[in-house]
């Protein structure tokens, strides 16, 4: 088949370009050039989704099976892009968030929800992530002539993860000492490869498939303490982690997610909602999900052949913990023990 992928050089985009093109398909990508180097074997078309002269560019003369979309944050933008690519593709697929969900993560989400109230045409500041990326479902699914397929991923981990929440805790660990461990170690985990993603999606996109699919791996594939010991034991480190209580981390101004990546705080319905997102659906599309611990070790691979003073840890927002702030946060919680 043929393939378009709106973006496609970095973390999610460039694992579906690698999945097309190991099944054998032939493989566009669009983007600025600025993410990184596109994979050997795609053309690799430069331009801006935000100028039409660069989506007219991208249209003439070309036409694909399947329209992936990687990289649509705001409404009005993904439907410039869809009117534009709009009989030209026979199925259009746009990569959105669980957090797209109507009320979650303070609800649950559920099979067949609706996504948060969002016009098709919103803007930038009319939103936030979530928010946004349901108007961007809504000016595909009401932009396209034809095959609409909407992935709502849970959180995605995997080699070439330029959000860095794995890599800052494998680098972090790897440097071995008392590392701060947030909360609890038995707090479960929901995490989802990259790869599975763009596997499932790609499988669907392949045969026509039309709808809407929440994408993560199981509930509880993972807990906390399991997750950073899979960091730990791939790096060889000789880390002792000193678990640290959320309440006593609230306190002291760690925060939450960002700070230290994947802790959400105390246990709440938020953090409960969040880590059980059902997949019923997905799984009997077909979706298999490998171990977090090939994830893990899969990720190392990657970062370790990159020297740790060239490790971007996040894109828009920097991920992980200073030293200074660590130690002193350590430092409280020894002598409140003590």
């Amino acid at each position: 088949m043929k393939l378009l992928v709106m973006g496609g050089s970095g973390f999610l985009g460039r694992a579906f370009v690698a999945e097309a093109l190991a099944r054998g398909h032939e493989v566009t990508t669009f983007n600025r050039g600025r993410s990184g180097p596109d994979l050997p074997g795609v053309e690799a078309v430069r331009g801006d989704r935000e100028v039409g002269a660069d989506l007219a560019r991208l249209t003439e003369g070309r036409s694909w099976d399947i329209v992936v979309d990687t990289s649509g944050f705001v409404p009005k933008v993904v439907g410039e892009s869809v009117r534009a690519l709009s009989g030209h593709a026979a199925t259009y697929t746009f990569v959105s968030s669980i957090s797209a969900i109507d009320g979650f993560p303070a609800q649950p989400a559920e099979e067949g929800a609706p996504s948060w109230p969002c016009e098709p045409d919103a803007g930038p500041d009319d939103g936030g992530y979530g928010v946004l990326k349901a108007g961007c479902e809504r000016a595909v699914e009401r932009g396209f002539d034809g095959n609409t397929l909407i992935i709502q991923p849970g959180l995605i981990l995997g080699p070439h993860e330029d959000v860095a929440r794995l890599p800052w805790w494998l680098t972090r660990i790897s440097r071995g000492g008392q590392v701060l461990a947030p909360g609890d170690p038995d707090a479960p985990m929901q995490l989802v490869d990259a790869r599975d993603v763009a596997i499932f999606s790609l499988d669907q996109a392949e045969r026509g498939t039309a709808g809407r699919f929440m994408v993560t791996g199981p509930a509880g594939n993972a807990t906390y303490g399991e997750w950073l010991g899979l960091c730990k034991e791939v790096t060889g480190s000789d880390a002792e982690f000193v678990w640290v209580d959320s309440d006593f981390l609230v306190a002291q101004g760690a925060g939450t997610f960002v700070e230290l990546p994947l802790w959400g705080g105390p246990p709440s319905a938020v953090t409960e909602n969040f880590w059980s997102v059902p997949t019923g659906a997905a799984e009997a599309a077909g979706l298999r999900t490998r171990p977090v611990a090939e994830t893990v070790r899969d990720t190392w691979a990657w970062l370790r052949e990159i020297p740790e003073e060239q490790r971007r840890f996040g894109t828009k927002t920097t991920h992980g913990m200073a030293q200074e702030k660590e130690a002193a946060i350590l430092s409280a919680w020894a002598a409140r023990s003590a």
